[in-house]
């Protein structure tokens, strides 16, 4: 981006025109803890992400906003719309777009023109940012499937898997540079083959969960993590695993291997993403431990429901900094709040464990 193009962005309040400035500059280790844990395997570190990214247009009214944070986790609900086929961003409308999401296709347009658009948009935001900052580290992309798949009218795994490829293109860290020669995900992960954050600079690691939508749906018997572990599993027996852009995590805090609930312990190995409730799993009395030893991701979701509670959305710098230190701590991966006024929280870069 041009330092024409930067400061052309909209300025609606303070702080907005020092980063737009800041946007035209490489990402380098100096503006971050980046230095820290590039090093690290994406396994070994921790980072911190904005929930509902999309959703929170007050704060953002851009995604590319929400980016400029440093955040490294953003979120994207999507509904599957049977009339116009697309993949629809919104927080609770199955039929429309609700979003900060612009379809930007230079870095000029990131700050730009009207929001509302689909899935295939937002992720058109996400790689026009990365390339606008060389060198970020990964970002974690969460996709919420609020109400699954529906392979029956063309918007199954397959079809989302090539919604990403058009739109991420190489961008991508897919379940098959993880797998390597290995049989497994699950191997690969044990194995330690997740590559270092440096080597990830400019890469999305994509996870997709089950959405609310479909888990309360008693007509829905093929939630989002089963159907695509298939997915996996048959694309991968085809020889043609590199198709597949997404990672499925398992949702919800549990102790043990929660991999155990899939009745098809042929899918348990696809999993080595897991997902859910920051609360449950520190004050829960879950050994988290189990996750780090075996170099999965842990996305902990809810930062603040750790006792002692902090604020929703606005908890002191030197709170929300110590929360994401005792998370870490206890082996998140990705931690997930609402804090989006606190840009050194959401850029904190540690080692895990």
């Amino acid at each position: 981006m041009s330092v024409l193009s930067a400061l052309a962005r909209p300025v609606r309040r303070a702080g907005v025109l020092l980063a737009a400035v800041a946007c035209v500059l490489p990402f380098t280790a100096g503006s971050s803890t980046a230095a820290d844990t590039g090093g690290l395997s994406l396994a070994a570190g921790t980072s911190v992400g904005i929930h509902n990214t999309y959703d929170d247009t007050a704060q953002f009214p851009y995604l590319a906003e929400a980016l400029d944070t440093g955040a490294e986790l953003v979120e994207l609900d999507t509904w599957v719309d049977p009339f116009t086929h697309e993949w629809k961003v919104s927080h609770a409308n199955p039929l429309g777009n609700d979003n900060n999401c612009v379809d930007a296709s230079t870095p000029a347009d990131l700050y730009q023109g009207g929001a509302n658009k689909d899935l295939g948009s937002c992720l058109d935001d996400i790689r026009v940012w990365l390339a606008a900052h060389p060198g970020h580290p990964p970002i974690m992309v969460k996709l919420e499937m609020k109400a699954g798949f529906d392979a029956t009218i063309g918007l199954g795994p397959t079809e989302l898997d090539a919604l990403v490829q058009a739109h991420l293109g190489a961008d991508v860290y897919r379940p098959a540079d993880l797998l390597g020669g290995y049989p497994t995900l699950d191997a690969a992960a044990r194995a330690g083959n997740w590559p270092t954050r440096s080597a990830l600079a400019g890469k999305v690691v994509l996870e997709a969960i089950p959405g609310t939508f479909e888990m309360n749906n008693p007509f829905d018997h093929l939630w989002t993590d089963t159907e695509y572990a298939q997915h996996l599993a048959a694309l991968q027996a085809a020889g043609t695993l590199g198709q597949a852009q997404i990672f499925p995590s398992v949702l919800g805090a549990a102790s043990g291997d929660p991999r155990t609930r899939y009745p098809d312990a042929s899918l348990r190995p696809w999993f080595v993403v897991f997902d859910g409730d920051a609360h449950a799993f520190v004050d829960g009395g879950i050994d988290t431990s189990w996750y780090d030893t075996n170099h999965y991701l842990l996305v902990m979701t809810d930062a603040q429901n750790v006792d002692p509670a902090l604020s929703d959305t606005a908890p002191s710098q030197a709170d929300a900094l110590a929360r994401v230190a005792r998370l870490a701590a206890a082996h998140a991966s990705f931690v997930s709040c609402d804090w989006t006024g606190l840009p050194a929280v959401l850029s904190e870069q540690l080692t895990r464990g």
